[in-house]
């Protein structure tokens, strides 16, 4: 068949579309979303495939005569489809949501209410409705309870975006041992827990040592059985080592025996020694982002910029030199905006954004507005405004018109509490538009942090979906011929041809959805760069598989990460416990690459203890990341500041530009390194030992070059030199620590890091 003859063919499907008006379709197995993710699994386990399936079909016929829409293609002047003959135009309706008529936009003979020509890229007057099936007919939500409608109290129920992932290792308080999944993650999480143990103890020991590396005199040369021993279990760094050493060595045996209770019991113990002697006393001297959310409900009780002294004052002490200020939240902005419709009314009287900014920077910290996105109201803080529980917020009161719905009609999706504005509007995205260069231009922020960039969560499994805001369904008709909202994830009672051409008009929906996110990012960082050149645009996201988030929310923010949209990807990958929390990053800081975008991962404080939060915090340093974001202000307690107040508030203030941080990374390695070989802890042959010296203190000589002058060659010198001392640590080196293995391997990831601060730094920095 020739390309015409296809390219014809596929219009013809796409009139047919027309003609099967609102039938329930089925849910192709393609795209069916992973039942193992964090929010929801039942058995507590992340998937961590990321292969996304096929978005091509053997067969499958293109829609329109131009190529079938493909991730990270803009559609936004895509080709459009001729008016389609009478038989196959929609029907007029009376609307759902208006009492004004409405005109066929595909029927450029009937116009719009002006009298002009329905045209593609024009927005439409009105919006044409077809019949909706009953299983599709709006339903009137429920208010949410006053007492559910505070500030505080707990989320809606169900809505995934408010929820944690589960920790991996739950045991039962009623001591009922675990089975024997369990029983193999509690002894892989022992290892770790000990590698990360080492890793703090060693950073803050070594602290004073000289960053100089120099060849110990009398080295021995090792036996075949010495090696083995060092390279196995080594002596201990610190007495609370013996019992969780001794528990591994003799965890098969007693299993073998039976003797479960005693495991489970014996492991917590060992846990509860390591996190209570965790080195929290002594400062770790490393450059790294220590980012913090502040949210919204400590900015009101601050109620003054003397309040919000005390609060920058108790952080700063914290060693935090990052801050995302919670400045636009549920359509209200915390400071007198000229473009936002209202001020929140808790922080009208003062300007909170202005107070901050001058806090932070006469503290060194850097601090970012915190804005949410497509978000724009929130049923929860309705009470605490005296609104009514069904308030959208103040933008969608004006602005109606500008709303998302979900295939029921409903603004909110069920379980969910908050309105979203529709991404493909031209006017949101105007507004959002001017109301963030407001902020960048009126104030002196240091960077723009997006919120609620994403559509809402949905379950295209249970054909509950989200994105039918009036100009949305125009406009993806306008390219494919079909109102999305005829369309469904489950195309049942179809023979096989119209079951492709669903899926793939299906497909192309989820798209274009996607498409409206990933183009507002593009433009908005464009276009505020201009406005404040050096102004870093970062993102708080969900550490989901990529496939999952793109069917469920819609959010492709590697696509943002590679073509270098956004300076910092902060992954909104709360846990409850370290086992999870390294499994929801780890696929994306050691198995991806976004180029020179930073991947930072987030912690969630509410309800985590103090131990827990600062293992996480450990085991992000173990990783390839530039530092860590808290989430929140609010979840502070006087422990925990105490904890990173004498490790992290001590000396100098952290270097945050990515020069600086790198090269002040490579001096911790440095420092670690001489300070090991000073205690006789780690070895290599000689002569392999004495050019690995070496070329450790090039290295850094280098960077002290590339510090003082920031040149192109003095960068790839220092990128040679890091390649080499890689490639040395990957041949014979022995570690005399109790988890040798995990040393290596942590010191190979934070040289990782240091190469994307390098790649971060040749971007941004002049």
């Amino acid at each position: 068949m020739t390309q015409w003859a296809r390219q014809w063919r596929g219009l013809i499907l796409c009139g047919l579309i027309g003609l099967l008006g609102a039938g329930v379709l089925s849910w192709p197995s393609y795209a069916q979303v992973d039942p193992a993710i964090p929010e929801q699994s039942a058995e507590g386990e992340v998937s961590t495939d990321l292969t996304p399936p096929s978005d091509s079909f053997e067969g499958a016929v293109p829609s329109a005569p131009a190529a079938p829409l493909r991730p990270g293609r803009r559609v936004d002047h895509g080709p459009f489809l001729p008016s389609p003959p009478p038989s196959q135009r929609l029907q007029t309706l009376p609307s759902d949501r208006s009492d004004r008529g409405v005109v066929n936009a595909t029927d450029p003979a009937r116009g719009n209410a002006t009298g002009q020509e329905a045209r593609p890229g024009r927005r439409p007057e009105h919006v044409p409705r077809p019949p909706l099936p009953p299983s599709q007919r709006p339903r009137v939500q429920p208010a949410v309870p006053a007492e559910a409608a505070g500030e505080t109290g707990s989320p809606a129920a169900g809505d995934p975006a408010e929820q944690i992932a589960p920790a991996v290792i739950e045991l039962s308080p009623t001591g009922r041992p675990p089975s024997p999944v369990v029983f193999l993650a509690m002894q892989q999480e022992l290892k770790n827990l000990i590698g990360r143990f080492e890793s703090a103890l060693i950073m803050a020991s070594s602290r004073h040592a000289p960053t100089v590396l120099t060849l110990p005199t009398g080295q021995p040369t090792l036996t075949a059985a010495e090696r083995a021993k060092v390279g196995g279990r080594g002596t201990l760094l610190h007495p609370a080592l013996g019992e969780a050493q001794q528990l591994l060595s003799e965890w098969d045996g007693l299993l073998a025996a039976g003797q479960h209770a005693q495991v489970r019991d014996r492991w917590l113990t060992a846990r509860a020694a390591l996190w209570d002697n965790f080195a929290s006393d002594r400062p770790i001297d490393q450059g790294e982002i220590r980012a913090v959310w502040l949210d919204r409900g400590t900015i009101v009780q601050a109620r003054s910029p003397e309040g919000l002294r005390a609060i920058f004052d108790k952080l700063a002490a914290a060693g935090i030199n990052t801050v995302f200020f919670e400045t636009v939240n549920a359509g209200y902005t915390v400071y007198p905006s000229q473009v936002a419709p209202e001020q929140n009314p808790l922080t009208r009287g003062w300007d909170p954004l202005a107070a901050a900014v001058e806090l932070a920077h006469q503290r060194g910290i850097t601090l970012h507005a915190w804005v949410w996105v497509f978000a724009t109201g929130n049923q929860r803080h309705n009470r605490l405004l005296n609104q009514p529980a069904d308030y959208p917020g103040p933008v969608l009161a004006r602005h109606p018109a500008w709303a998302g719905y979900d295939n029921s009609g409903n603004r909110i999706p069920r379980g969910q509490d908050k309105p979203f504005l529709d991404p493909a509007n031209p006017e949101v995205r105007s507004y959002l538009t001017r109301l963030m260069t407001e902020i960048v231009t009126r104030y002196g922020v240091d960077g723009l942090h997006l919120d609620y960039i994403r559509y809402p969560f949905q379950d295209p499994g249970a054909n509950r979906t989200y994105g039918y805001g009036e100009v949305a369904r125009w406009r993806f008709q306008s390219i494919s011929g079909v109102d999305p909202i005829t369309l469904s994830p489950r195309p049942n009672g179809l023979d096989r041809n119209q079951q492709i051409q669903q899926q793939v008009l299906w497909q192309q929906w989820t798209e274009f959805r996607t498409q409206q996110v990933t183009s507002f990012v593009e433009t908005i960082a464009s276009t505020l760069r201009r406005q404040r050149p050096g102004l870093v645009m970062s993102a708080a996201v969900f550490a989901n598989p990529e496939h999952e988030r793109l069917q469920r929310i819609q959010q492709d923010w590697g696509t943002w990460a590679r073509a270098s949209y956004l300076d910092w990807i902060v992954l909104m990958s709360y846990a409850a416990d370290t086992s999870r929390f390294e499994r929801l990053i780890s696929p994306w800081l050691v198995n991806e690459s976004f180029g020179s975008t930073l991947v930072i991962p987030g912690i969630r404080l509410l309800n985590l203890s103090n131990s827990a939060a600062v293992d996480q915090l450990q085991a992000s340093r173990d990783l390839p990341t530039p530092g860590y974001a808290l989430f929140a202000v609010a979840d502070f307690n006087t422990e925990l500041n105490a904890v990173l107040a004498q490790t992290q508030g001590v000396g100098s203030p952290s270097p945050t530009t990515p020069y600086a941080m790198a090269a002040s990374r490579y001096a911790a390695l440095q420092r670690e390194w001489s300070w090991l070989l000073a205690q006789d802890r780690l070895w290599m042959h000689r002569g392999s030992l004495e050019t690995w010296v070496t070329t450790v203190n090039d290295l850094g000589n280098q960077f002290e070059t590339l510090s003082q002058a920031p040149t192109r060659r003095n960068l790839a010198d220092v990128r040679s030199g890091l390649t080499r001392v890689k490639a040395s640590l990957n041949q014979g080196v022995l570690v005399n620590t109790t988890n040798s293995g995990y040393r290596v391997r942590s010191w190979q990831h934070r040289l990782r890091a240091i190469e994307q601060l390098l790649a971060h730094g040749e971007r941004t920095q002049p």
